[in-house]
């Protein structure tokens, strides 16, 4: 007799760092199937830099504790013109990822070239096109705000990358495409 197998979904945080706004997004996964949880915003306000990165890790440690995610994807940073606003954005990205490390949550880190091609298929898409697709992917009603999008954009890549399914089917990436090897 066989025994049954029931199929447990993984639940994905994806994290889009901002020192004003860092966007979240919460998806289910199960097998190649995305479900939409949650997503919003966690904004810091004005004021002293340590105040607000610690409304950034309290933020995210809310979020985890309220959606109890078992993985967290958060998109990497990238060199700005302004070396001023690239220092205060790699803080804001620290913050949010201890956050996610202090709840004990194994964090995985993309491009944003590798989010936009995992969910657009082309890593250099607009806001707009990548919003449309997480609306697509996901089924919503409407498309998110940008930073949310962002974030979701952040949890499918990780949904579809080498932790996913794919991954799991012996897939591979190349040039950011995953391709399987089955």
């Amino acid at each position: 007799m066989k025994a049954a197998s029931a199929a447990v979904a993984t639940r994905i945080l994806g994290l889009d760092p901002g020192l004003r706004v860092t966007g979240f997004g919460v998806i289910d996964q199960l097998g190649s199937q995305l479900r939409y949880v949650a997503s919003g915003c966690i904004r810091s306000g004005e004021g002293e830099l340590p105040a607000r990165l610690k409304t950034l890790l309290d933020g995210v440690r809310e979020i985890v504790a309220t959606y109890a995610p078992d993985q967290v994807a958060v998109e990497k940073v990238f060199v700005n013109v302004n070396p001023q606003s690239t220092l205060l954005l790699g803080q804001a990205r620290g913050a949010v990822i201890c956050g996610a490390v202090a709840c004990e949550l194994p964090v995985h880190e993309y491009t944003a070239l590798q989010v936009k091609q995992a969910v657009v298929g082309y890593g250099k898409a607009n806001k707009e096109q990548v919003q449309h697709m997480v609306q697509r992917l996901l089924a919503l009603e409407a498309s998110p705000g940008t930073d949310a999008a962002d974030a979701l954009a952040c949890a499918i890549c990780h949904a579809h990358g080498a932790h996913g399914p794919l991954g799991a089917l012996g897939g591979s990436r190349r040039a950011g495409r995953i391709r399987t090897t089955r």
